[in-house]
């Protein structure tokens, strides 16, 4: 590839509205001022704009090194250097924050453990991190994995155990509970449908490509609804099910729960629903929620409970998909897409950046 210009291009910003009652062609993006679009959002202080950003760059750090690792067969020195890269990242963040959904327990991750502090002082802050969703994806050069963090006020994250979880998400503009998962398969399909003023055969059911999911996949295709399965990164499906442009209706089946708190702080900004319940295969991992403080432990969680409060969310890809382009290499510099968003405001922003790695200090 060509050598850049001396001269960086500038910082894009390209944001949108998010409401409950929109639909996608409600959602479509147009690129606009960057102070458009502060205006637009309801009334955040400079200190959330700048967080908004610098939790961009974070994003963007741990992007950057896990995609060194694309296509080299190695997914765990991938997910590493993402973490490495987050971590230093977040060195120079105003905030006291604290990993609630991490890299596991501090012996079994050098960084981003559950309860670790993070960020350069400020207000308290729980993080909710996954350096790398789709080490493996990432590892083979396969499409949609991306470094994702999510932030609120402490306490208002599930402190979910590294478990299963079983979740349905849909996107905004729809009926309260549309879908539910104490619903059938089938009864959730038609609904969508309907609500969406759909044929079954238009709808486009995401699953993760895993033989659990093979009663989910059969009865969907028995009402005629069309099947994409992803081999990983459910953040990612439970997202596209409700942005735009992405060809998915519904996101079903079983992933990680951590995963799952950090779809529903999505869900939040973006708008429309989720639902999840944590799922055990042994008392050991009953015992181990019931210490993390799930006080019911068959809870049916929506996204509004999974991630209250004022909530921040970020993801830069490190492999290309439909909702975000990966990171391009050139002569001393890479390319990043990024998205950041709020709760509070429902504004998204979608983030392009040059990076010169001539000047670059992080």
């Amino acid at each position: 590839m060509a050598s850049r210009p001396a001269t960086s291009p500038p910082l894009l910003l390209y944001a949108y509205r998010s409401a409950s009652t929109a639909m996608a062609d409600a959602l479509r993006l147009n690129p606009i001022s960057d102070k458009r679009s502060e205006a637009m959002a309801e009334t955040p202080t400079h200190s959330d704009r700048n967080l908004a950003l610098e939790l961009v760059r974070v994003t963007e750090a741990a992007g950057l090194a896990a995609s060194r690792w694309m296509g080299r067969g190695d997914k765990n020195a991938a997910d590493g250097a993402a973490v490495e890269g987050m971590r230093k990242a977040f060195d120079s963040v105003a905030i006291n924050g604290t990993v609630v959904i991490g890299e596991g327990e501090m012996d079994e991750a050098p960084m981003l453990y559950i309860g670790e502090t993070v960020g350069a002082g400020g207000p308290a802050m729980d993080i909710a991190v996954d350096p790398l969703e789709g080490t493996t994806l990432t590892a083979k050069g396969g499409p949609n994995a991306m470094a994702v963090l999510a932030l609120a006020e402490a306490g208002n994250f599930l402190h979910a155990p590294d478990i299963y979880m079983d979740k349905i998400a849909v996107g905004p503009g729809l009926p309260d509970g549309v879908v539910d998962l104490d619903n059938s398969v089938e009864s959730n399909l038609r609904n969508l449908a309907k609500a969406k003023k759909m044929e079954l055969s238009d709808l486009v059911v995401c699953v993760l490509d895993r033989d659990r999911h093979k009663e989910i996949v059969a009865k969907a295709r028995e009402v005629g609804s069309r099947i994409m399965m992803i081999s990983d990164g459910d953040v990612f499906g439970a997202m596209a099910a409700a942005m735009p442009d992405t060809g998915i209706d519904i996101y079903l089946g079983s992933g990680g729960a951590p995963e799952g708190v950090l779809a529903a702080a999505a869900l939040r900004c973006i708008g429309g629903q989720m639902q999840g319940r944590l799922m055990y295969e042994s008392q050991e991992q009953e015992d181990r929620a019931r210490a993390m403080g799930i006080t019911d432990p068959r809870r049916k969680y929506s996204a509004e409970e999974m991630a209250k409060g004022d909530v921040m969310f970020a993801a830069t890809g490190v492999t290309g998909g439909p909702m975000l382009r990966g990171v391009r290499m050139f002569a001393a510099g890479a390319y990043t897409h990024s998205v950041v968003m709020r709760s509070k405001s429902g504004t998204i922003r979608y983030v392009e950046a040059y990076h010169n790695f001539n000047t670059k200090t992080w």
